[in-house]
Formats: structure tokens, sequence, C-alpha cells
């Protein structure tokens, strides 16, 4: 039995994804907390998940880059926004472990600050991605702008323009983090992007086709297919009185200003055969006016609609985007921000649906968007057998036992005392003390915590 501390970002968006891998571990008589967001206890105590929340410093850092048209611009604000709370995930992390004594860590991927304490903790530790992660490879585009894959000589002069421009622009914030990075006694990196290299162990919750085959990534990174759980919550009486297949809208649960997209989709299946059950998520669903065949709720758990839906209409959050595929539903893609026009070329490129310009969004632009996506069902059945064979968390709690379990220590080979040389031998040089946690020394009985 291992006990685990695991650290995830403060979204829903990143502590639900890995919801499930943390219960296979507790199935498996590993003790398992989660230092994580308010609010989320009795989400997570039926799984057998103890939770810590995180301090105000770090839960009030949201990050705002979806306001920038550019969607570099954005990206960069992401990454800044990210180092700038280095050191309030540090002193998170460190009162977590004076208080759990955990002997493994497992912490989201955008925790740059709780990276740098774990690679000093002298315990073992690793990572989960529950977004496509921007590690250059040979086999993609530069991440980012949502580029199509272009072969030959011309493709690969614009993908090494784009990889330096955007080189230049994410690491204007390497100074601040390799600062940080001496501090704790750790080597500088060459680019920001580098942070993903450093997990020994990085689960990725996707899975191809959807994602690219990457053959030059590190070892360290395995792609174990979408996480599927939500909250259980039963079927509400207005859903189970719909007699027709629906259309599912979502708005993201942190804000990104997306609601127009929630409204036009109503707006552009007003006369359809479908029925619109918008979740509103950050935006207040009084902000809507819904037509006669339209529901607009804050919050339901996607797995009751999903079955009955025949297309998804979203901002290209990597949640709701696989959970749709993996279902078997084609998307619509109206990317805002961060990295959801990656997510949309990905859904285009594997035929599973559409994508509809932001700068485009119209009544009639939408609904000639999603009626594409409709005739998408075989792209997305096609991605939802390769989600299936990746191993979701089975998976992840298969590499994550064997990456916290220690090998067995090695037996010492003695030979027959008739054999043993009777002259005087030397002592044996006795093993050196341990090395404290950098930063824990000044408390009483942590230098332990390393062993």
């Amino acid at each position: 039995m291992t006990k685990i501390l695991a650290c995830t970002a403060p979204v829903h968006g990143h502590l639900y994804p890995i919801a499930p891998v943390l219960a296979e571990l507790v199935s498996r008589g590993h003790e398992v907390t989660a230092l994580t967001l308010p609010g989320v206890e009795e989400d997570l105590a039926p799984l057998g998940i103890r939770t810590l929340e995180l301090p105000p410093e770090v839960v009030g850092r949201r990050l705002d880059g979806w306001g920038d048209r550019a969607r570099i611009l954005a990206l960069r604000a992401d990454v800044h926004a990210l180092i700038e709370r280095i050191p309030a995930e540090i002193e998170a992390l460190r009162a977590a472990i004076i208080a759990e004594r955990p002997q493994a860590l497992l912490l989201d991927i955008t925790a740059v600050g709780a990276h740098i304490y774990a690679a000093t903790s002298g315990l073992p530790w690793a990572a989960f991605a529950p977004k496509l992660l921007p590690l250059p490879s040979r086999d993609s585009p530069p991440y980012g702008p949502g580029l199509i894959p272009k072969p030959g000589p011309l493709g690969g002069i614009r993908d090494r323009a784009v990889r330096w421009a955007l080189s230049r622009r994410w690491d204007n914030a390497l100074p601040r983090l390799n600062h940080l990075r001496q501090y704790y006694g750790l080597d500088e990196l060459d680019h920001c992007v580098d942070c993903l290299r450093q997990p020994p162990l990085l689960l990725n919750f996707t899975a191809p086709p959807f994602e690219d085959a990457h053959t030059d990534w590190p070892a360290s990174v395995h792609q174990i297919g979408p996480s599927l759980w939500s909250p259980d919550a039963e079927i509400p009486d207005w859903l189970a009185e719909i007699d027709r297949p629906l259309a599912v809208v979502t708005c993201s649960t942190e804000f990104q200003d997306d609601g127009r997209l929630a409204q036009l989709a109503m707006d552009a299946l007003a006369d359809s055969d479908l029925f619109t059950v918008v979740t509103s998520g950050a935006i207040d669903p009084e902000f809507f006016a819904a037509p006669r065949n339209a529901k607009v709720v804050r919050f339901l758990p996607h797995h009751l609609l999903l079955p009955r839906a025949a297309v998804v209409v979203t901002h290209g959050g990597m949640g709701i985007t696989q959970k749709a595929l993996a279902a078997g539903v084609p998307v619509c893609v109206v990317p805002f921000g961060r990295g959801q026009a990656e997510v949309a070329r990905r859904v285009v490129g594997n035929g599973a649906g559409s994508r509809v310009c932001k700068q485009r969004l119209r009544i009639a632009t939408l609904r000639a968007g999603i009626d594409a996506a409709r005739a998408c069902a075989a792209g997305a059945e096609q991605v939802a057998a390769g989600f299936l064979a990746a191993g979701g968390p089975r998976r992840g709690a298969d590499l994550l036992e064997q990456h916290f379990t220690p090998p067995p220590p090695r037996r010492a080979r003695t030979r027959p005392q008739r054999h043993l040389d009777r002259r005087r031998r030397p002592p044996l040089i006795a093993p050196a003390e341990p090395t404290p946690l950098v930063g824990l020394s000044d408390d009483a009985g942590l230098t332990e915590l390393g062993q």
C-alpha cells in the first residue's frame, strides 16, 4: 500500500480526468489524498479519496489568456500565469507534505511549482495531463495555431519558422522560471516547454487517432485515452420527457465569454428536428433566451446526455470534445482561445466533426457547421475505438503502481563459512546520512521524508 498525494490545478476540468485513476488506486488498497480546488469533498468522498483545499493564493490565480484574440498571445499569457503562481504552489505542496507525509506524489502538468518542489523532495513523483501536450515533434506542426499538417519541403519550412516564432514568445518567461529552478537546486531549462520533459512519468489523457502519433516524444509520456468520469446525478424529469435526439451545447466551466455560441446554437436549431440542451458552465442560465425546443441548465453530467445526442456543439474544450467522441458523437467546434484550435484541428483531421471560425460565427454558418458535423458519425466512432484501446484509468493505475513501487532489494550473496578468508578484513563503510529535503530542513522530523 502506498500513500499518495495528488495535486491538481484549481479547475474541475483538471480534477475530473484524474479522479477515476485515483479511485482505481484506492480500490487496489492505496491511500489517496487530493490537494485540489475547494468544494469537491462530496464528489470525491464516495470514491474513497480524501481532500485538502488549495489555498486562495493558488485558486485565485486563474488563467485569463482566453481574452486575447491572437492565439499565440493567449498561450503566452497562460504561460506567464502558470509561472507567476509557482511560489504559491510550492508553499501549498510543502504544507500538504508536512500534513500528510505521503510516500509518492502525483501532480497536474500545469502545476509547475509543484514539479519543482517534487524534484527536490526525494519522493517518487509523476504527472498527469488532461490536455494536448505542446511538446515539439517532427510528426506534427508546431502547437498553438492549429495548423493542418503539411508534408514536403514547404511544410518543413513553415513548421520551422512557426516553431521559432512560438519559442521566442513562450520563452519570454524563461528567466523567471529558471531563477526559481536554480533557487531550488535544479538545472536551467533551454525552453519553457521543457517543463513537460521533467516528470519521470507523465500520463496524457488522450490517444491516437485523435492525437497524432509522436515517435520522438520522451519514453516517460504514456497516452492512456480520455477519462470519462463525472459526479453521479439522476436524470431530471424534463430530460426524460424529451422524445427526440439531442444537440448538446456546452460553455466552459471557466469563464471564456462563450455564451454567444450557446445562444446562436439554440437560434440556429430552433426549427430543427433536435432538442437543444445547453450546459452554461460559468455563465448564468438567465442570460439566455431559450426557444421552445431548448433547455439551459448550469450543469448536468454529460454522460446523461451523450447517449441520446446526435451532435455536440462546443468551444473545443478537451473534456467535452473527447467525451463526445468516446461516445461516438460527432462534434462542431468553435474555438475561442487557448489550445482549442488544436482540438478543432484534430476533430476535423479525423473526420469526426466540423469547425466554425469564431470570427465568422453567425446563425447560418453555425447551422451549416452543425449539419456538416452530423454527417461525421463514422469518424467519431473510429476515434472512440482508439480511445477504448488505450487502456484508460486501469492502465494509468498500472503505470503508477509500477512507477511508485520500488524494486525488491537484491539479496546479498554469502559464501559458506568454510570458504571465508580468515584474515582480518577492513570494516564496512557506513552509509552516508540522507540529504534533507530542500526547503523542509527547518521542520523537525522531516529530513527522513526523502528516504
